[in-house]
């Protein structure tokens, strides 16, 4: 191998036999910022006006390949060379550019790959243009050149599903050349490049390639997709956006399509939920940080977990670490109900394998990593890490912690996943408050990607620390909180379920209200979710119910929700909802008892009425110090509520609605003395909560 140069600090240029290899290093992910750019034209150039050169390969360091634009740079005035400059420099090459792809090559990433005349690709990789996800489309060709490769209807699908594919799909699809030996994308590129040189092999520029369907096809396959995928497009602008921009692909020449492109996607840039989906994106990486962590502090090695309540939480939980590859033992004293415990665990990875979400002998290996016990202590004597999931009554919980203050051993951690309960008081049940910490898991605790990191008082730095990276192991998005009724997702959504529990004595039905917040998009209403949940569990006293409010009177008659068919809703066999005549005699009972008669509601009043105290509710948790960041508050609904993401979260949202206009809602409605003073001061003086 002949080494040329290197070009940059990024970047590294070689020949090998006449063919260059272009390799840039710009860990963690080699993401397309000003100085890759530069080096990798800077690489180009250099290479095709070497002689001894006579193809060249772009291959990256680490663990991946581009993973995208520098998304740090969006909203800036972008220096020069721009993606499109760049991409049109390997296009003119004189010489055939092959892309060695591993890891993953997404949005820029994957537009560069698409702008080089041939693709290669180890098995494990994957590409994709999920920009949608940042309420964003391509911008850098990527939805002019990938029907042209793979055609409308699967462009359609990778760009407006956002969803990255594996390399073989990509293959099939047409949009990779070849796969190449897993672990040796190098070598593998170079050795598909030399037959290209001696065959003379001409130049693939996917810019001359035609789509597969005309105009009028393509909008026949536009309009079926639409029609075919209309949650994709609802409330949000990004994929009708990415629909004009493929059509445009098929009714306009390369460089007219690219410019439109461009239209469309400085369109994206400019809207409020583009704005919101990257605030999202950006605080997702701040919840990982926190501020005021004794310097050097580390986490604490974590090699096997023990899971304490065998119940539908502790079964997800145990799921969740068995996942990463931890050993876990699940533990209750009820030998029936571990027994039941793991079957469900059992159940879902398999599940996940008949799927095809990973393979029959992982499923199997993961199992493996179970075991089970109704002898706590015993089952925790070594373990790392304890989390107890029993039920959410702190007598209950204080007596478990004394068996595992007196079981585990020295500096084990001690986790409680209570969603309300007082975790101060539970860890004075122990002789070691520092090693109890509050792991708040969401339902299904395998799946929900909120994980709240609970810290009392005495909980240690090293605890907050091998809590916070043990969510990121997880695949969570970790946020801190301090210790209140609620902590930080349940605590601000409550007034959103005290409002419409009121509001329902003043006209409107459940599915009214439902309606709204679906529409508003939430993947479910108020009542369905109390329904989901089980009126039963939610602050139902059935020992001194006595028919004083609708729920109680519910519960009273049996209709506890999903599990039983009815509840403010009644449900058929497939637990598909429809309003229920019997709620509703229940709530004109109650109504017809209030002095004020019962109106029509719009919804704009609804939105006020429901949601205008969530944000009154997040700046007083702000305030407290439960929450470091408004940013916090924003991913811990949107990841643990399904707050929809394309508004930024409640006090993004609130942002953009105007704090003065909410205070005086807030003031008619609840009363001057319950508004958030944070939040009337923000108000008051021009302030906003996020940047």
């Amino acid at each position: 191998m002949n080494e040329i140069s290197a070009i940059h600090s990024v970047s590294s240029l070689a020949v090998e036999d006449g063919i260059a290899i272009l390799r840039i290093d710009s860990p963690p992910v080699n993401a397309l910022g000003l100085a890759v750019r530069r080096a990798l034209l800077d690489g180009l150039h250099e290479a095709v006006a070497d002689p001894q050169v006579k193809a060249i390969v772009i291959s990256c360091a680490g663990r991946t390949f581009f993973a995208g634009a520098d998304i740090s740079e969006f909203g800036k005035p972008i220096e020069q060379p721009d993606l499109n400059v760049l991409f049109e420099v390997i296009e003119r090459s004189t010489k055939p550019v092959v892309a060695a792809i591993h890891g993953t090559a997404l949005g820029g990433g994957f537009e560069l790959a698409l702008a080089c005349h041939y693709r290669v690709a180890v098995p494990g990789a994957k590409v994709g243009l999920p920009e949608v996800s940042l309420g964003l489309i391509p911008g850098a060709g990527g939805t002019q050149r990938t029907p042209r490769l793979a055609g409308v209807e699967m462009a359609l699908k990778l760009i407006v599903g956002g969803r990255p594919i594996g390399a073989g799909a990509a293959k099939a699809a047409g949009l990779i050349d070849a796969l190449v030996e897993e672990g040796a994308v190098e070598p593998g590129a170079v050795a598909y490049a030399r037959p290209l040189v001696a065959g003379h092999a001409p130049l693939k520029r996917v810019r001359d390639l035609p789509v597969d369907v005309d105009g009028a096809a393509a909008r026949r396959i536009i309009d079926a997709y639409v029609a075919d995928n209309a949650r994709l497009f609802k409330g949000v602008k990004a994929p009708s956006l990415i629909v004009q921009a493929i059509e445009a692909a098929a009714t306009l020449d390369f460089d007219a399509g690219l410019a439109r492109e461009a239209e469309l996607f400085e369109a994206a840039m400019a809207t409020v939920e583009s704005g919101a989906q990257r605030h999202i994106f950006f605080a997702e990486r701040a919840a990982a940080k926190v501020p005021g962590l004794a310097a050097g502090v580390a986490p604490l090695p974590v090699a096997s977990v023990a899971v304490i309540g065998a119940g539908t939480m502790g079964s997800g939980i145990a799921t969740a670490f068995l996942n990463i590859g931890l050993p876990v033992t699940l533990v209750d004293r009820d030998a029936a109900a571990v027994e039941r415990g793991a079957a469900g665990i059992g159940r879902i990875l398999r599940g996940m394998a008949e799927k095809g979400r990973l393979s029959a002998a992982e499923a199997e290996r993961r199992l493996a990593l179970l075991a089970s016990s109704d002898d706590l202590a015993s089952a925790v004597a070594d373990v790392d890490l304890v989390i107890e999931a029993v039920f959410e009554d702190l007598a209950l919980k204080k007596q478990v912690f004394t068996q595992l203050d007196a079981a585990a051993k020295p500096g084990a951690i001690l986790a409680s996943n209570t969603s309300f309960l007082d975790l101060d008081a539970i860890a004075a049940a122990t002789s070691r408050p520092e090693s109890v910490v509050g792991l708040h898991f969401f339902a299904p605790a395998n799946v929900m990607r909120l994980l709240e990191v609970v810290h009392g008082k005495a909980t240690s730095d090293a605890v907050i620390a091998t809590a916070m990276a043990l969510g990121r192991k997880l695949g969570k998005v970790a946020v801190l909180s301090g210790v209140c009724d609620g902590f930080i997702a349940n605590r601000v959504m409550n007034p959103r379920v005290e409002a419409a529990e009121a509001l329902i004595l003043e006209g409107p039905m459940p599915w009214d209200i439902d309606r709204v917040m679906t529409d508003y998009g939430f993947p479910m209403g108020v009542f369905q979710m109390l329904d989901l949940v089980g009126l039963d569990v939610i602050g139902w006293d059935r020992d001194n119910s006595a028919g004083r409010t609708v729920q109680e009177v519910l519960c009273e008659a049996g209709r506890w929700g999903q599990k039983r068919g009815a509840g403010y809703y009644d449900y058929d066999e497939k637990r598909r909802p429809s309003a229920s005549p019997e709620s509703e005699r229940v709530i004109r009972d109650f109504a017809s008892c209030r002095e004020t008669p019962p109106r029509a509601f719009t919804d704009a009043e609804f939105i006020e009425r429901l949601l205008y105290p969530v944000v009154n509710e997040g700046a007083k948790v702000l305030e407290e110090g439960i929450a470091l960041r408004a940013s916090d508050i924003d991913v811990a609904l949107v990841t643990g509520y399904g707050w929809p993401v394309h508004t930024g979260g409640p006090m993004f949202w609130a942002d953009h609605v105007g704090l003065p206009k909410i205070v005086a809602a807030l003031d008619r409605s609840i009363g001057a003395d319950a508004v958030s003073p944070l939040l009337r001061r923000l108000a008051e003086s021009g302030g906003r909560f996020t940047q």
